[in-house]
């Protein structure tokens, strides 16, 4: 069994602290011989962080434009998943939408993106972040909203793409029906959409209204918020 899971808000308490309850998630899982996938919006920096820190085989970074994995030698690999003029048509639009928007508040690792970047929209107002979205639409740049950042690329990106592209590299020897997905938030709609086995986490509820696509498993309370949540579900699974 894999389980693929957002990071923040749904590994994270509250969006950004790391509790004991995800050390027992690893530990949980590593115990079963089953499998982690971190599946976030985070950048290819993170995804570096994540495999020399946590015992980790792979994570799908940047929304689902990039896999990396640590290869036979133990060195860590990343793999693209779009072309590099889409990569390189990227870097043009982020130029070209700092100077039209000068002192936007670009997320503080967007140096160390490669297929999107991401911007902190809790630092703007409704009307700035809507001519921004318009913007992005008028040049044919895709976006979405994590729990904190709005990020935007070129071509094509979606979680749901970076863990199809994932089982076909690495887990042939699974189906989707071993595999879950877990989230919060509304770039995890993809997973949602088209995973069957999808789980938010109870702090979902939050965005639940603003979801076209929402989980086919909601949890519900407190005590099944963020990685609680994962971790009483994932329980009852292994």
């Amino acid at each position: 069994m894999i389980f693929f899971s957002d990071f923040d808000g749904t590994l994270t308490k509250e969006g950004r602290e790391l509790t004991r309850d995800f050390f027992d998630i690893l530990d949980l899982i590593k115990t079963h011989g089953h499998e982690l996938v971190i599946v976030s919006g985070r950048s290819l920096s993170w995804g570096h962080f994540f495999l020399t820190h946590f015992p980790l085989r792979a994570c799908i970074m940047e929304g689902g434009g990039v896999i990396l994995y640590v290869d036979d030698n133990g060195e860590i690999v990343q793999k693209p998943l779009v072309s590099q003029s889409e990569i390189d048509r990227l870097a043009t639009f982020t130029t070209n939408l700092k100077d039209h928007f000068p002192g936007i508040p670009m997320s503080a690792d967007s140096f160390g993106r490669l297929t999107d970047r991401a911007i902190e929209f809790h630092l703007m107002d409704a009307e700035w972040i809507n001519d921004v979205e318009n913007f992005m639409n008028l040049n044919k740049i895709n976006f979405s909203k994590s729990n904190v950042h709005i990020n935007f690329w070129a071509g094509e990106i979606s979680k749901y793409l970076g863990v199809i592209q994932f089982m076909e590299k690495f887990r042939t020897d699974l189906k989707e029906n071993d595999c879950w997905f877990f989230g919060d938030a509304p770039n995890d709609q993809s997973m949602f959409e088209l995973f069957y086995n999808s789980v938010g986490v109870s702090n979902i509820h939050h965005c639940l209204e603003r979801l076209s696509f929402k989980p086919r498993i909601i949890l519900e309370g407190p005590e099944n918020a963020g990685p609680k949540g994962v971790l009483n579900y994932i329980k009852g699974l292994c």
